[in-house]
């Protein structure tokens, strides 16, 4: 997939009622934080990032062209209106190419499992696992097939195919998917009506 380029313009003000007229202008107030932790206020087209947002994950580098100048960036993260759903702020994270970066990648899981067909229940407890590598190295997302998978058996961290210069972090041995047989129900048991208790004895009358 070709690499997301967003249009930005540089803005001087700050806070809140600055943020307001910016988005009636239908723009989005947003921050670039640098690596050496100096930051530059920004702001983008609302539509465009708006429509590009959902092609975008933690470990998607984006390209932001801000007026001549281009930073290759994460988005690190996106504040939406509770009430309305709308994107409120943006802050990118900006990578500095041939430098090593730390970054968490989703996992994909491709197949039908063997042990599934067969009748058992697949388990996925992880989504994501940390990498280390350059910026060009980084993958978006990283597919574990599972398609041999059967009853009682797993994949782990450590099973994941991995680019070159690609470092894992996680760790190896944490279980990515797991097929298990389905649990059966068990069957309630009725049990035996105790005997209804013996009403107590009239007393006999004192002669």
């Amino acid at each position: 997939m070709s690499q997301v380029v967003l249009s930005a313009r540089n803005r001087a003000g700050r806070g809140s009622a600055e943020a307001r007229r910016i988005r009636r202008q239908g723009r989005i107030p947003a921050v670039l934080y640098g690596r050496s932790g100096a930051s530059v206020t920004i702001d983008l087209d609302g539509r465009e990032f708006s429509n590009q947002v959902r092609n975008i994950s933690e470990s998607t580098i984006v390209k932001v062209e801000v007026e001549g100048k281009t930073y290759q960036a994460f988005v690190k993260d996106t504040q939406r209106s509770i009430v309305e759903g709308t994107i409120l702020h943006v802050d990118f994270y900006e990578v500095e190419s041939g430098v090593a970066l730390r970054a968490h990648v989703s996992l994909r899981l491709i197949g039908n499992p063997v042990g599934v067909r067969e009748g058992g229940v697949l388990e996925s407890p992880l989504h994501e696992v940390e990498v280390e590598c350059l910026p060009k190295d980084l993958p978006e997302r990283l597919d574990v097939d599972i398609s041999e998978l059967k009853v009682n058996q797993s994949i782990h961290v450590r099973d994941i195919k991995l680019g070159e210069g690609v470092r894992l972090i996680s760790n190896e041995d944490q279980v990515v998917a797991l097929v298990k047989y389905a649990k059966e129900e068990t069957a309630a048991v009725t049990e035996e009506a105790e005997p209804a208790a013996t009403p107590a004895s009239a007393a006999k009358p004192q002669g």
